[in-house]
């Protein structure tokens, strides 16, 4: 049996894969995006969808706000993504269709132009949210890429290896390298028919954690001279002054609070960024056991999954910490 040949059912979601393959082929073109700041999962999936809309005989065009990581500029197809504020930059008669992947609105994906489209809704965050005119949201999916390659298996197309390659990207880092709870024996059966067909597990993971930049280990450095420990709780931030100090970004930020959650008798973690000249803190909240996150983020307006998730706060960080240690204290 070939690779191909061994690709997964969707049996569980048949339904609604069948409603999202009769919208794309309702339509000769659409529009790709995803959250701001976008991560792997984002970036691996609305790529590994554009080639499977590709095969489908639709145009796909890929819009995104913000710009992407460096660890992720080796991805194949990476070329495709424009980088522009509006939708509008790219489709100026906005009509044509916009399919938005882990957001739970348009405001995720920071684009002007999204507003009066057709919508397509892809998500499996728990603070998903039913917006467009095909939802669906799975939230026991380990990733949103895991359920474009559930799409491909049910469109019947090929996964090509630059689709193995990104859809392999979007697993890896949104389940925390297989250690998220997320993580079941369907996530690996699915990686590895990834890898039978053309992704190549180590130079993916070599690409996306074995390349940081200098500035990155600066931060990371000043980020655990900061870390304070109490009971089963561990927090730590950057000012945005220590940011400018070595020349780091945002991007640098990506992965801090995992060092602080792989604590022995840590069970949450949450890390602080400070926003230049705005007076908040953005939070990267992680937990290991009951806490669930993805509430406590929805409470500040964020939101996420059990285990990982996200907010903004206002500042001055010590009103910043007092309202999220308070709540991670209480376990909501």
């Amino acid at each position: 049996m070939t690779p191909q040949a061994q690709l997964l059912e969707a049996k569980p979601h048949a339904a609604q894969i069948d409603d999202l393959l009769a919208a794309f082929r309702s339509y000769p073109r659409f529009l790709l995006a995803s959250h701001t700041r976008p991560d792997g999962d984002a970036i691996g999936s609305v790529l590994a969808l554009a080639e499977v809309l590709d095969q489908l005989g639709c145009q796909a065009d890929i819009v995104f706000a913000d710009p992407i990581p460096s660890s992720y500029n080796t991805l194949p197809n990476i070329s495709r993504i424009h980088h522009v504020p509006s939708a509008n930059d790219v489709d100026p008669t906005g009509t044509t269709p916009a399919i938005l992947l882990e957001c739970d609105g348009i405001v995720r994906t920071g684009l002007l132009g999204l507003e009066g489209r057709t919508l397509i809704n892809i998500d499996h965050h728990a603070s998903g949210r039913h917006f467009a005119s095909v939802n669906w949201i799975d939230e026991h999916a380990c990733a949103v890429a895991a359920m474009v390659y559930h799409i491909a298996g049910a469109a019947n197309v090929e996964i090509t290896p630059s689709m193995a390659t990104c859809l392999y990207a979007g697993i890896l880092s949104d389940t925390g390298t297989f250690t998220y709870s997320s993580t079941t024996a369907d996530t690996f059966a699915m990686v590895h028919h990834l890898a039978a067909c053309g992704a190549n597990p180590s130079r993916i993971a070599r690409d996306i954690y074995l390349s940081n930049p200098a500035s990155k280990i600066r931060l990371l450095g000043i980020a655990l001279s900061n870390l304070q420990c109490d009971d089963d709780l561990a927090w730590t931030w950057v000012t945005s002054e220590d940011m400018d100090r070595i020349g780091a970004n945002a991007e640098d930020c990506e992965g801090v609070v995992n060092y602080l959650i792989s604590i022995a008798g840590v069970e949450s973690a949450v890390f602080l960024r400070e926003v230049a000249n705005a007076d908040q803190f953005r939070l990267s909240i992680r937990s290991k056991g009951e806490t669930d996150v993805a509430r406590i983020a929805e409470r500040f307006g964020g939101g996420g999954h059990r285990n990982a998730s996200g907010c903004t706060l206002d500042g001055p960080l010590p009103v910043a910490l007092e309202r999220i240690l308070t709540q991670l204290r209480t376990g909501l």
